[in-house]
């Protein structure tokens, strides 16, 4: 099964949907959906290396269009974004996250923007904070661009090398995105 469901997103990858597909979940992923871009943006890298840094920025830019959908539910649906910090295990999330934004503002957006931590999770809590919009923004744009335009690039250099030993590994690699994953959730956890 997750031999098929490999091909099947090195499929779309390399397809023309394939740059709206990526849209889509960098746009959901910064708001309310679970699973990150980078499922999508590194097989279209390793399938199409050319068009790396435009899909570095088709998610950078999906993702800030997002952000601000989940900066949003954060300003104006308190019941659904505390629901969705609930679903991802902060429950008593607001609190904390205000905590964190009063303590450390800006820092927050950019180190956890870099991060596997769910972007949804900052742009969320950012609006329940009131966060700056402005500032949000532009912290957004840098930090998101950062980590789609540094996965391209890595991806667009050692592409090939990469995918051959995925191939090769398919299963550990899979478990061990599984658990680096699960890791980021416990960090989140417990060291909120």
């Amino acid at each position: 099964m997750l031999r098929k469901l490999y091909d099947w997103v090195l499929a779309l990858a390399a397809s023309n949907r394939a740059p709206w597909a990526l849209a889509a979940v960098s746009f959901a992923e910064s708001s309310f959906f679970p699973i990150p871009p980078d499922v999508m943006l590194a097989p279209m890298v390793a399938a199409r290396p050319d068009r790396a840094y435009r899909y570095a920025a088709i998610c950078t830019a999906a993702s800030v269009l997002g952000g601000l959908v989940g900066y949003a539910i954060g300003v104006f649906l308190g019941p659904l974004a505390h629901s969705i910090l609930t679903f991802f295990g902060h429950a008593d999330g607001e609190a904390e996250f205000r905590a964190w934004f009063a303590e450390y503002g800006l820092g927050v957006i950019l180190f956890k923007g870099l991060t596997p931590i769910p972007f949804k999770l900052v742009t969320i809590s950012a609006g329940l904070a009131r966060f700056d919009l402005f500032t949000f923004v532009w912290a957004a744009i840098l930090t998101r661009g950062a980590r789609f335009f540094l996965e391209a690039m890595i991806l667009k250099v050692y592409g090939t090398a990469i995918l051959k030993e995925v191939e090769k590994r398919l299963t550990i690699y899979a478990v061990i995105g599984v658990l680096v994953l699960v890791a980021g959730f416990v960090a989140l956890k417990v060291l909120g």
